[in-house]
């Protein structure tokens, strides 16, 4: 199945029904199809040939959809690009992934003409929105017949960059065939159908939004809903308005709803699945979670930007499995293995592996990036953690962020569980910094709840009581809040680099 596919056939099945909603306008199915059909036409026609890039840098709005699915039938690849990028970062981005013609939203004007004369293979830029509307005159007047264009399933079609929590963003190119195979697992695990209106709050330019929620609500035939920019007021009024009964969130923006001083259950009457990742959910917002809205069926899924979703944890298997990320999800290959590729024994940790037909294409022009990629014929996650008897996987920690102190390994994830078992505790993120004696030690910054108080003698008398000596966090500072990638993980290289950055770390 090409993902142009996917919109055709919910097309011909449901033409009047609404396929994106989005501040008070509505586009059918009918008019995404025709419309689609219209922008690969026109691509075609300016010279657009198969496999070329074409990038869009915008928030979430409906001729977004339109991009997507049009791109996707021209041959193209769609290049998503982040609105938060800074100019340098822009023009990296740009000049990597070879970008021939750019969508942009109106807003970003400024950005791109302050990168415009640094990219020698950009055609041409075409602004989203205001009064000309030049992307929807691009099209207008181009045939709305399906392209004809030869396209298989193994075609790149689409490319999104790495969340950059470390070093540059890296472009991981996907074919037709590795998003299809990740819309099938989603609309299975997290249960999406025709009768859903699937709530798209968090940015379309990141693999979670796009390709895990927005693809698959259109295989289903489900209708979107739009949320262009996180506003918890602006949500419960979406989610009120739209009747929305379905959506992907990261556990901060879980955190901010039942938190909101002015939440009101009857905003979310017709809610009733809620898909969550990309950071640890702290027990505290899901117990909130099941006492203010009790109706909504929690799914927890693991995965990245290169292979999709791996793992899934529904909600009846709650609270036996609580604190794993799930098991091997339906139509994916899924491991945890040793250092040899061997798949460990239960309770001992390994590295979470995947191979299949979910698996990316290539880290674009990064081969030596995508060649370390695959080991003893596994995509490796860089994740550890460990496998249970029915096949339950508990995400030790990332790879790279053990810390070594005194010969001794550290997982970060380990001290921060012990954290967030404090009530005052919102949030936290572990990390190590040099030490002269013990090579690193650990240091924890907290976020507290509103109007929670406690010190950080307290906290760590509260680690010590859960944590071996050499685990305890040797720093705490408190802030008001992290810096995050787009999917709210928090960006740890910035946290730990004021104390690295005059001295190598050694690991």
């Amino acid at each position: 199945m090409l993902t142009g596919d996917m919109l055709r056939r919910s097309a011909e099945r449901f033409p009047q029904k609404p396929a994106i909603l989005w501040q008070g306008t509505s586009l059918s199915y009918r008019e995404l199809d025709r419309q689609a059909n219209q922008l690969a036409n026109a691509l075609i026609g300016y010279g657009i040939a198969k496999g070329a890039k074409v990038g869009i840098i915008s928030r979430n709005r409906t001729e977004y959809g339109i991009a997507f699915f049009g791109v996707a039938r021209s041959g193209a690849v769609i290049v998503n690009v982040s609105v938060l990028y800074a100019p340098d970062e822009l023009a990296y981005v740009l000049n990597k992934a070879d970008i021939e013609l750019l969508f942009y939203e109106e807003m970003f004007a400024p950005k791109v003409d302050a990168v415009r004369d640094q990219l020698p293979q950009l055609r041409e830029a075409i602004c989203i929105g205001g009064e000309d509307d030049a992307f929807r005159a691009f099209f207008a007047k181009a045939s709305s017949e399906y392209p004809d264009i030869e396209i298989g399933e193994d075609d790149p079609f689409c490319m999104t960059y790495t969340g950059g929590t470390t070093g540059r963003p890296k472009g991981v190119l996907t074919s037709h065939r590795n998003r299809m195979i990740t819309a099938h697992t989603v609309m299975v695990e997290e249960a999406i159908d025709e009768r859903d209106v699937v709530g798209i709050v968090t940015p379309l330019f990141h693999v979670a939004a796009l390709n895990i929620m927005f693809q698959p609500a259109v295989l289903a035939g489900a209708t979107s809903t739009f949320l262009s920019k996180w506003n918890v007021d602006d949500f419960a009024t979406m989610a009120k308005d739209t009747g929305m009964t379905a959506a992907f969130m990261v556990p901060t923006q879980v955190s901010m709803v039942v938190s909101a001083p002015n939440f009101d259950a009857e905003n979310f009457a017709a809610w009733r699945k809620l898909s969550f990742a990309g950071a640890p959910m702290p027990d505290w917002v899901q117990v909130e979670m099941l006492k203010r809205l009790p109706d909504v069926r929690m799914t927890q899924i693991y995965g990245q930007s290169e292979m999709g979703v791996l793992t899934s944890l529904r909600h009846w298997y709650l609270p036996e499995k609580l604190g794993s990320i799930g098991r091997q999800a339906y139509n994916v290959d899924v491991a945890v293995i040793d250092r040899e590729g061997r798949p460990v024994a239960v309770g001992e940790i390994g590295e979470i592996v995947s191979r299949g037909e979910n698996v990316m294409l290539e880290y674009y022009n990064e081969p030596e990036q995508t060649a370390a990629f695959w080991k003893h014929g596994w995509a490796h996650t860089g994740d550890v953690g460990t496998i249970d008897e029915d096949g339950f996987i508990t995400l030790v920690d990332r790879s790279k962020d053990m810390i070594i102190s005194g010969g001794e390994n550290v997982y970060p994830k380990e001290i921060e569980n012990a954290i967030y078992e404090h009530e005052a505790v919102a949030e936290c993120a572990v990390f190590g910094i040099p030490d002269d004696k013990w090579g690193e030690v650990p240091a924890a910054y907290v976020q507290l709840k509103a109007v929670a108080a406690i010190s950080e003698d307290e906290l760590v008398e509260h680690c010590a009581q859960r944590l071996a000596r050499f685990k305890r966090p040797r720093i705490v500072k408190f802030v008001t809040e992290f810096p995050k990638t787009p999917i709210g993980k928090i960006q740890k290289n910035i946290l730990r680099e004021p104390y690295w950055k005059d001295r190598e770390k050694k690991i």
